[in-house]
């Protein structure tokens, strides 16, 4: 007898087991189905002084936001009412050129990215005198650049390039549209 009960009970077990089969099957399915969430979303930010990350300067303006000495005290900065102090980077003609607005006059002059640092060659400028906050900050703006030991570029949003100088003053560029 109990050779006969064995198919039966196969029998009853055997719906039971095709329909948790197929739940697993469609639960696997929509599983995979599901939209995958984007690996950089979770991701940590990456090193803004990665040496890779300078190559992305080319073609990029710039207005600086902040401008901090080495002891942490922050330096004044002609706000965009007074006329932002600006650093627009092009390879416009397959040359490397930097141009912009130092407070008073307008610059320009060539930069290399060599080792993740941006560098400037020696900036020509106009020479329009100035009594305001941004003729007091022209000249030290303009030898900042002639300095720059490190160079930092996050651009993820809100893209920033940081220019840490070799007295450890950093200035904070903020991206423009421009």
């Amino acid at each position: 007898m109990p050779i006969r009960s064995r198919p039966r009970r196969l029998a009853r077990i055997t719906p039971c087991l095709r329909t948790a089969v197929a739940a697993l099957s469609i639960a696997a399915l929509l599983g995979a189905c599901a939209i995958p969430k984007h690996p950089d979303a979770s991701a940590a930010p990456p090193d803004p002084f990665n040496p890779a990350a300078a190559q992305l300067l080319d073609d990029t303006s710039w207005v600086l936001s902040a401008w901090k000495h080495a002891d942490g005290t922050a330096r004044t900065v002609p706000s965009k009412d007074q006329g932002p102090l600006t650093l627009t980077l092009s390879t416009e003609g397959g040359q490397r050129r930097a141009s912009g607005f130092s407070g008073c006059n307008r610059f320009m002059g060539s930069y290399m990215l060599k080792d993740g640092k941006l560098s400037f060659e020696t900036l020509a400028g106009t020479r329009m005198a100035c009594v305001s906050p941004g003729g007091d900050i022209e000249k030290p703006f303009l030898d900042a650049l002639e300095r720059i030991e490190r160079t930092g570029v996050q651009m993820r949003a809100p893209q920033q390039m940081q220019l840490v100088l070799d007295n450890g003053d950093t200035l904070m560029f903020d991206r423009s549209d421009k």
